[in-house]
């Protein structure tokens, strides 16, 4: 008999910094062939998820809500929508959790309070409970931010987490499409390359860029059980195969967005 060809995941990389990270680790780890699409490197974005078992939007410096310097924005758009019609394992990290929240039909904007970057909590809410990623979890995370703008929850999702300015950091789409403002996939390389590549908003953080080195270690060291937990189960789920957190076999159907 032939042998049964393994898993692949897509996994969308906006810029060279923003690499998956811990992401690709578990993958691999759980026998997942991570193909990598470098839109900075000029790669076409699929929009459809056949052949793969599982999709990662990573983040960016762009706007989900502009085509401005975002050539691929509405290829990934199409793409998310059809991953979450097909029940396919999303996940969507700081750019790519607002543009699940978009291709799920969710407002994404400037937000209110202005940027926010570097390490701070965010408090897990009740309904982590019993989520697929999130289940079991402390009630506060140090997890890194850099971002600036935010999102309403869509329709129907379940609230995950929040911070101290901003309420929505965290939400999943049906049973199988999770979205994390943070950053949860971070290692010590990964904060060195946010650093060097986005100086002028690290300065932005409280107490700038040192305050964003000094906590580095303790707040990873703080993270990496629960960012390791969270990853596995993301990449056993992509492993499983669609459909494997929903057994039911039921879908929710987007509408296309053609002007978002």
């Amino acid at each position: 008999m032939p042998a049964t060809a393994m898993p692949k995941c897509l996994v969308v990389q906006h810029v060279a910094p923003e690499s998956p990270w811990a992401i690709g680790d578990a993958l691999g780890r759980a026998g997942v062939t991570v193909d990598l699409c470098r839109v900075f490197a000029g790669d076409d974005v699929p929009v459809r998820c056949d052949p793969y078992a599982g999709v990662v939007v990573m983040g960016g410096p762009m706007s989900a809500t502009s085509d401005d310097g975002f050539p691929s924005r509405r290829a990934e758009l199409t793409l998310l929508r059809d991953a979450l019609d097909g029940g396919v394992p999303t996940l969507g990290v700081c750019l790519g959790a607002q543009l699940v929240a978009l291709a799920a039909e969710a407002p994404v904007f400037p937000g209110a309070d202005g940027p926010e970057i570097g390490w701070a909590p965010v408090t897990l809410s009740a309904s982590c409970r019993e989520d697929a990623l999130l289940a079991g979890l402390p009630d506060r995370l140090p997890v890194l931010h850099w971002h600036g703008d935010t999102f309403e929850l869509p329709t129907g999702a379940h609230h995950l987490a929040s911070s101290a300015r901003y309420p929505n950091q965290a939400f999943r789409v049906g049973d199988t499409a999770w979205g994390l403002q943070f950053h949860l996939e971070v290692t010590a390389p990964a904060v060195a390359a946010f650093l060097g590549a986005f100086a002028e908003e690290a300065a932005l953080a409280p107490g700038g860029a040192d305050a964003v080195r000094r906590d580095t270690p303790g707040c990873l060291a703080a993270l990496h059980t629960a960012r390791d937990l969270v990853l596995r189960r993301f990449a056993a789920l992509v492993a499983a195969g669609p459909g494997a957190a929903a057994p039911d076999g039921s879908r929710r159907r987007f509408a296309n967005i053609s002007d978002s």
